[in-house]
């Protein structure tokens, strides 16, 4: 983790890293009085083995919902130490949280742009816990809101949410795709995370516009088979990788 390393040996490591599809099921979707049960099962390879896990923090006053918090994803990480859990704070103020959910084991501490006025400040709290750092933006929030922190290579990943933030099951808003390729023509090796909507009918103009991280609540946990459809995007998401590789 970047605790443990130099910045410059950090930014090494990362420009290694190949571009990869990445598949993170959004436990909002799933029978929460089976928690364990449902993140096992996009995990393992009946359930297509997913990548990450996403876990939707919500306050209830910078989105008009509450959901988890830090005590629910230190239960996941007892029970699935080997799984990467990608944490959206959906909250004001996420500086103050930054400690709880380094000590509960999250992998990755994605903030909202809109909610902090120290952008650095808070990267460098995220990074000094072994936090990977996402940044995200709501759907009224431009793209170049975040060119500086990507210009510095300080941010892992950075998601563009394709809905209002707060509420899942909404259907996808196809007017963020500009704002997708924007980051993907700037930043060709960045961590590119869409959410919101995402299902077999709205991934072709995702993976199309460059998001290779794709969030899948509803279309993944109330799939007759999820394994069929997490390899369904998984594979749109390959394919335009490689498309884009040989342009």
């Amino acid at each position: 983790m970047f605790n443990h390393l130099d910045k410059s040996t950090y930014l090494d490591a990362k420009k290694k890293v190949p571009l990869k599809p990445i598949i993170a099921p959004s436990l909002l979707a799933c029978d929460f009085s089976r928690l364990f049960e449902e993140s096992s099962s996009v995990l393992s390879a009946d359930g297509g083995a997913s990548e990450w896990l996403h876990v939707d923090v919500m306050d209830g006053h910078f989105v008009p919902n509450i959901s988890i918090g830090s005590v629910v994803v230190s239960s996941l990480r007892k029970a699935l130490p080997q799984a990467f859990l990608d944490c959206h704070l959906m909250v004001s103020h996420p500086e103050q949280w930054v400690d709880d959910f380094a000590s509960a084991g999250a992998s990755q501490y994605t903030f909202h742009i809109e909610a902090t006025t120290s952008p650095k400040g808070l990267i460098d709290a995220i990074r000094a816990k072994g936090m990977q750092v996402g940044v995200a933006l709501k759907p009224g929030t431009p793209a170049s809101s975040v060119f500086e922190l990507c210009d510095a290579d300080l941010v892992d990943m950075v998601l563009v949410m394709t809905v209002e933030p707060g509420f899942g099951g909404q259907s996808f808003m196809s007017n963020m795709m500009p704002k997708v390729l924007e980051l993907r023509t700037k930043y060709p090796a960045l961590n590119i995370q869409v959410d919101g909507g995402l299902g077999p009918s709205t991934i072709a103009a995702a993976a199309e516009a460059g998001a290779n991280v794709i969030v899948a609540g509803t279309s993944v946990f109330r799939a007759p088979s999820r394994k069929q459809v997490t390899d369904e995007l998984r594979d749109c998401v390959a394919k335009a990788i490689a498309t884009r590789s040989h342009l």
